[in-house]
């Protein structure tokens, strides 16, 4: 039977689940709302019967499950540690352990923007890349690195956390510090950063029509997230000499306004390597942090396995795969 792996993407609002082949190729997908308001079982559970719908259209034999999930996490327990308000019994929710019992493989949980990166570098626009930097504008803004091939998330799983580093201003951010990227750059600043030039409530997506039809303010809105972003890039650059960014989330499908700032912002100041920096979209849209999760668990049940530039797997001198 066809070997295959579940990669499952837990959001505020929808859950994306995809069903993949042992080279991450995406078989099927399904996407079904979220029940952040039912708490962590529900939430799972909701999961869980879109992954039985899957195996049921493409038969085969499931080897593991991954998931990317909001918030903080303990990836080695399985655990959600810490979660935003809009989730009800998520905390101390043990993800793994729920899933496992209920499918009976093995699961793996990672942070969401963990996943997007592993996602990408694995089989996304990063593909093969060795060192890249992965950065989410989404309702906040995380980060996250991929250093000689492989995830590195430091000794206490924050590496590569460049929305919420100081020196971007002085405005208040969500998680209690001020003059972090997140204050420029998210969703949610995006709408707040209009209001207080406007004094109107718009959403981040009225924000971006704006802008496209011109408004000015708006237009500053997004120099400003732009610029912002550019320096996070900058200061990445110059501290681990990487040269590789890949950008995704919901603010970076407004691509067309804030690419060309980015672009401006490095060239008028180069990283002191003087190696050109390249600064990509992310390659694999919604699917990205479902597939990153499926990556993860093909990267536990097999270590050994490899990537190259086109994202193939390397198969060079490595026993038969298991997945």
């Amino acid at each position: 039977m066809t070997a295959l792996v579940v990669g499952v993407d837990i959001g505020g609002t929808t859950t994306q689940v995809v069903l993949c082949a042992g080279d991450l190729t995406v078989a099927d997908r399904l996407e079904v709302p979220t029940p952040a308001a039912e708490g962590g079982a529900a939430m799972v559970g909701a999961a869980l019967d879109a992954v039985r719908l899957l195996l049921d259209r493409t038969p085969g034999r499931l080897l593991g499950v991954g998931v990317g999930a909001a918030g903080v996490v303990d990836a080695r327990a399985g655990r959600v540690l810490v979660a935003s308000d809009s989730f009800r019994g998520w905390a101390g929710f043990g993800v793994t352990a729920e899933v496992e019992r209920a499918l009976g493989v093995p699961a793996f949980l990672d942070n969401d923007v963990n996943a997007f990166l592993r996602g990408e570098a694995m089989a996304g626009a990063v593909a093969g890349e060795p060192d890249v930097l992965g950065m989410t504008l989404g309702t906040g803004v995380g980060g996250a690195l991929w250093l000689n091939g492989a995830l590195y998330d430091g000794p206490h799983g924050a590496a590569g956390e460049i929305g919420h580093v100081p020196g971007f201003g002085e405005l208040p951010c969500t998680c209690g510090g001020r003059g972090h990227l997140e204050t420029l750059a998210s969703g949610r600043a995006l709408a707040a950063r209009y209001g207080e030039r406007t004094g109107r409530a718009v959403s981040a997506r009225e924000v971006a029509e704006a802008a496209g039809r011109g408004d000015a303010d708006a237009v500053a809105v997004y120099e400003a997230a732009g610029a912002g972003v550019a320096r996070a890039i900058l200061v990445t650059a110059g501290l681990l000499d990487v040269t590789t960014f890949v950008i995704g989330g919901g603010v970076s499908r407004s691509w067309a306004l804030i690419e060309p700032v980015i672009r401006r912002t490095l060239a008028a100041e180069p990283p002191v390597s003087g190696h050109p920096l390249r600064v990509l979209p992310a390659g694999l849209g919604g699917d990205a942090v479902a597939v990153g999760a499926a990556a993860r668990v093909r990267a536990e049940l097999d270590p050994h396995r490899a990537t190259k530039g086109n994202g193939k797997v390397n198969e060079e001198n490595q026993p038969s795969p298991t997945v």
